[in-house]
């Protein structure tokens, strides 16, 4: 059969394009998702064929399986939709395609993109409403949701790995807050972190645990789940902390070898905290100049001119900073030890 188009057929479609543009365009996906609908289906016929060991029509003595038609199914491809496909059979029920994975409706990379979009903070029942445009098909809240799991499923796993290969010499240590989905509310949940660093300066987020960061026994409990996890205790010798009660304690307690070193920011914003919005430039650099510098005689020389400079009028401020300084500067005294300074 040949096709042929007239003249007049070709100026009124063009017409037409003129005055809707964007209909060439769905034209042409339309066409693209039926190619690829029939060369999809094609494929998983060659694949039966493969599997019964000879062609359509083709009979052999003793075959007891054969074809059994099809049946119809939508599959969703990233970037080009939903296409129709048919699926064959066989009459035993054995066979089973490898072209489209059983039991899905979209393509592995389709889930990628919603896992994604779902961390960027768009809602499930948000990315149903949007999805027909996005990847040419609606799909539920409910599928959705269950692709969610698969994430935290991974995610779950990443969070209690084996650490066992993984030697630490340094660890930072905090509490930081999350917005969490509880049951049909969002809660901020405070979230115990550590990040370890290794001899060769390459950090790794080693455990994340729910737990009130001001909880000495929640900073045990999540010091030991390191430790079960096969973290090497032993080797580490130095932990970067702030402030809170009872975590330097407890951090010395379970890493016997390791020093504590407070967090200079921290320890810098608890002292500015203090100071008239006027002097906070000035009394910044001051504090700068004590933290940044290359050995610990220097640092304790800078302090002690920071106390004569300000401890007149700003009291609060250099005993909050005198109540601190020697553990904000525990990584000179292990340089020095080390032989670095």
């Amino acid at each position: 059969m040949k096709l042929e188009v007239s003249v007049p057929e070709v100026v009124e479609l063009f017409k037409e394009i003129k005055e809707q543009p964007e209909q060439i365009f769905e034209m042409t996906r339309s066409d693209i998702r039926d190619t690829i609908g029939t060369y999809l289906s094609e494929l998983m016929n060659v694949e039966l064929t493969h599997f019964l060991g000879r062609k359509h029509y083709e009979r052999r003595q003793g075959e007891t399986n054969h074809r059994n038609g099809s049946y119809d199914r939508n599959f969703t491809l990233k970037g080009i939709g939903e296409v129709d496909l048919k699926i064959p059979r066989d009459r035993k029920g054995e066979f089973k395609t490898h072209v489209i994975p059983g039991g899905k409706r979209y393509e592995h990379a389709l889930r990628q993109d919603l896992c994604l979009m779902f961390l960027t903070g768009i809602s499930t029942r948000s990315l149903s409403m949007i999805s027909k445009k996005l990847v040419g098909r609606k799909i539920s809240a409910g599928e959705i949701s269950n692709v969610n799991k698969e994430l935290i499923e991974a995610a779950e796993r990443w969070r209690i790995r084996d650490l066992s290969q993984e030697p630490m010499k340094y660890l930072f240590l905090d509490g930081v807050c999350f917005d969490m989905r509880i049951g049909k509310s969002i809660e901020t949940i405070p979230v115990l972190v550590s990040i370890g660093v290794k001899d060769t300066g390459h950090k790794l987020v080693l455990g994340l645990q729910a737990g009130d960061k001001e909880s000495a026994s929640n900073w045990r409990e999540f010091f030991k789940d390191l430790k079960n996890r096969g973290l090497d205790f032993k080797q580490v010798t130095l932990g970067i902390i702030d402030g809170l009660p009872g975590l330097e304690r407890v951090f010395k307690e379970e890493f016997t070898n390791a020093k504590t070193q407070r967090c200079q920011v921290h320890v810098a914003r608890n002292v500015l905290a203090k100071i008239p919005q006027k002097l906070k430039k000035e009394v910044a650099d001051d504090i700068r100049s004590i933290f940044y510098v290359s050995t610990l005689k220097k640092a304790k020389g800078f302090f002690e001119q920071f106390k004569e400079k300000w401890e007149k009028d700003l009291p609060s401020a250099v005993k909050c900073l005198d109540s601190s300084i020697d553990a904000c500067l525990t990584f000179l005294t292990s340089l020095r030890k080390n032989g670095f300074l």
